[in-house]
């Protein structure tokens, strides 16, 4: 059975060596404004911090089962594409995949960026 995987995107930090957001940021404030608290105590609810950890963790179980398996990406423009999934970059942007089926023809080596995609599923 196939399962539908949506693509998440998270935003970027402020700067490539951050470890997190300034809460009080007008980016951090525009892009998460209701699920994180932006007090400057600094304080996340620790249920909200167990489960965004959870939810990161069977994301990334999910990127080790689709590797070198058959996945079917759903684009925009109601375009499917079928390839073997390889890897994801470090900040989820890209998939690298391998014998890539498009409507136009197959290539042999391909990456897809995330921002294309509305869902990815494969057989377990």
């Amino acid at each position: 059975m196939k399962t539908p995987v949506s693509v998440l995107r998270l935003p970027r930090g402020p700067d490539p060596n951050s470890r997190g957001f300034d809460p009080n940021s007008p980016r951090f404030i525009a892009l998460c404004p209701t699920t994180v608290s932006t007090s400057s105590s600094g304080s996340v609810d620790e249920e909200e911090q167990r489960l965004r950890s959870e939810l990161r963790e069977r994301f990334l179980r999910t990127l080790l089962l689709m590797t070198d398996k058959q996945v079917q990406f759903d684009m925009f423009e109601k375009v499917r594409v079928r390839a073997t999934f390889g890897a994801s970059d470090i900040d989820v942007l890209n998939f690298q995949v391998s014998d890539l089926e498009t409507p136009l023809g197959v290539q042999k080596e391909a990456l897809l960026r995330c921002h294309d995609m509305i869902s990815c599923s494969f057989e377990l």
